[in-house]
């Protein structure tokens, strides 16, 4: 018979994501998860910096890291030390953007699911209980303001063109 736990704890982890760069956080099954991660980003750009870092859920239960960048495997361990949801990751990047990098990341065969591609202020909602952590879910920068009239979708328009994604 399973054992029913009643009671759980819920937290509200802050992640500190600097001006001018990027976050995917997301959930993967396997300790080659770092190194898949590691060969899919390296392989996307040349230009790209990035630091990664995986919750190992067994075993030892570090947090495995790899990536280019110094400074940005050291944000993603803190990130991901601070969250300690087994199986999860980060992914923190520089000189490119999620989209660029979403799709190989979610082929990855380790790759569950992607939580959120941000550079919004982030927030991961955990539960407690007497096993681990999990995730319930993420708050991803602030709600809307209003919506979108002709002078607002001009802008959009022109800031898409601006970075390389509409001409």
């Amino acid at each position: 018979m399973a054992r029913v736990e009643t009671e759980f704890k819920t937290k509200i982890i802050s992640v500190d994501i600097p001006e001018d760069v990027n976050v995917i956080f997301g959930m993967s099954h396997f300790i080659k998860t770092v190194e898949d991660l590691y060969e899919t980003l390296v392989s996307s750009s040349m230009t790209l910096k990035f630091g990664i870092a995986f919750c190992e859920a067994s075993m030892k239960r570090l947090i495995r890291t790899d990536g280019n960048d110094p400074k940005l495997i050291e944000m993603a361990s803190t990130a991901a030390f601070d969250v300690a949801c087994g199986h999860t990751f980060f992914i923190y990047l520089m000189n490119g953007f999620p989209i660029n990098v979403l799709n190989r990341i979610k082929m990855v065969p380790e790759v569950c699911r992607i939580f959120c591609a941000t550079a919004n202020p982030l927030q991961v909602i955990v539960a407690e209980t007497t096993q681990g952590r999990g995730v319930l879910g993420v708050v991803d920068g602030e709600p809307p303001l209003g919506i979108e009239g002709d002078a607002d979708k001009a802008e959009r328009i022109e800031f898409l063109k601006k970075i390389g994604y509409k001409r």
